[in-house]
This record gives structure tokens, C-alpha cells and sequence, in this order.
């Protein structure tokens, strides 16, 4: 199930790498940064709460730090979407939840009708 789970994820990195160098040329952060930074999320995220691991606020935070400019944030959101729409069983409320629960504030909901364009 493991190798399932990252052979999924490294799909959407890939195709998340290319439609993000076409389209966000100005953006330094990219999905297979967010994506690395997010991974230690996903076992939580499928879950019914708990704790959050240690290292998926240290990712989450680690994303916020590097997400300075709106081409950034914008290719941020687009790739937090594009990979939690490829993992199945994740829990939408758990997922828009984490920000806040690893002490972040972000501009924008995390969640499918997201219009990532709108961020800035």
C-alpha cells in the first residue's frame, strides 16, 4: 500500500513540475516541494483527528516560510489541491483544519473549490 501511495505521489509531482514551469515561471516554490513538505500529513489526514505529527506542522509550517510571494502562494495552493485530490480517504474537515492546528494562518482555504488564482 505504501509503494501504491508514493508511486501516486510521484505521478502528481511529475505532473504537477510540468504544468507549474508552464504556467507560474515566477514562482520559486514547486509541487514536489509542497508535496515532500505534506507527505508526513497523509496518514493523519485519512484519519478521525489525533495529534498531528510533529513533522507534518514542521512541513506545513516549512511551506508557509517559503511561500512569500503570490506567485508562490497561488502555485502553493494549486499543488496542495492537485495532491490531496489524488490521495484517496483523506478527511476533507481534517485537511482544512491543518493549517490552524499547526499554528499557521493562511489566506485561503485548503479545499477542492479553492480558486487558487484568487490567492494572493
Amino acid at each position: 500500500m505504501a509503494s501504491s501511495m508514493m508511486f501516486k505521489l510521484t505521478c502528481v509531482l511529475v505532473a504537477c513540475m510540468l504544468v507549474m514551469s508552464a504556467s507560474c515561471a515566477e514562482a520559486t516554490i514547486t509541487c514536489g516541494f509542497v508535496a515532500s513538505k505534506v507527505a508526513p500529513c497523509v496518514n493523519y489526514l485519512r484519519g478521525t483527528g489525533g495529534a498531528v505529527p510533529p513533522a507534518c506542522c514542521t512541513g506545513v509550517r516549512t511551506i508557509n516560510a517559503a511561500a512569500t510571494s503570490t506567485p508562490d502562494r497561488q502555485t502553493a495552493c494549486r499543488c496542495l489541491k492537485t495532491t490531496a485530490s489524488s490521495i484517496k480517504g483523506l478527511n476533507q474537515g481534517l485537511v482544512s483544519s491543518l493549517p490552524n492546528k499547526c499554528g499557521v494562518s493562511i489566506p485561503y482555504p485548503i479545499s477542492p473549490s479553492t480558486d487558487c488564482s484568487k490567492v494572493r
